[in-house]
Formats: structure tokens, C-alpha cells, sequence
């Protein structure tokens, strides 16, 4: 079984990138200060602030100076691309492992939705 001992900056990546892919934020938007999605999430400042780092490194941000941080134009396709990627290495294999265990067919799941 895999550790979800995940370090607190990277849980925090993640849930700036599901906002940015559920739409909460979008291209052009700012996000919120460093200091208040700390408060928001109970988290240190410094910790949100590397969260943040993460995203300018990746290109998924802009900053302007003296104002704030706003969702880079591309950003949401380089974040899908990332999550399928993250999915397909990571994920499916154990999904799919254990739908084979328990006999589960896919396109009964597909039927489902």
C-alpha cells in the first residue's frame, strides 16, 4: 500500500490546482494572498508561500509586482495535462488492479454515470 504521507506545500499545490481546474479560479484571476489562503487553510505562510513558488516555477502564474498572483493564460491546459499524467503513472494501475481483483467491468462503471 502506497504512504499518502504527502508534504503539507504539496497538499496545498493541489488544492490551488483543483480550484484552478474546477473553475474557482480562472485564467486572468488573481489568487489569494499568501497570507490569506494561509488563514483560509490553517496553514503557514511559508508554506503556502512555497506552494505558490511551485506554481511560478511551472509557469502557471504571473506575478506582478506589489499586487498579487494571477493564473497564468495556458494554465488550466498545462494542469490537465499534468493530472493525466499524474493519473495515468500513479493512479490507474492500482484502479485497475483492483477492479480486476474484484471482477468490476468497465463499461458497467461507464453504464453508471
Amino acid at each position: 500500500m502506497k504512504s499518502d504521507a504527502k508534504p503539507v506545500y504539496l497538499k496545498l499545490r493541489d488544492v490551488i490546482a483543483a480550484a484552478i481546474l474546477d473553475g474557482e479560479y480562472k485564467e486572468g484571476d488573481m489568487l489569494p494572498s499568501v497570507r490569506a489562503f494561509a488563514a483560509d487553510q490553517g496553514a503557514n505562510p511559508l508554506t503556502v508561500a512555497k506552494a505558490y513558488q511551485l506554481f511560478q516555477d511551472s509557469g502557471l502564474v504571473d506575478v506582478k509586482r506589489g499586487v498579487g498572483l494571477f493564473v497564468a493564460g495556458g494554465a488550466v491546459a498545462k494542469l490537465r495535462s499534468f493530472e493525466r499524467e499524474h493519473f495515468v503513472k500513479n493512479v490507474w494501475p492500482d484502479v485497475k488492479a483492483q477492479m480486476q481483483r474484484a471482477g468490476v467491468d468497465p463499461a458497467e462503471l461507464l453504464a453508471l454515470s
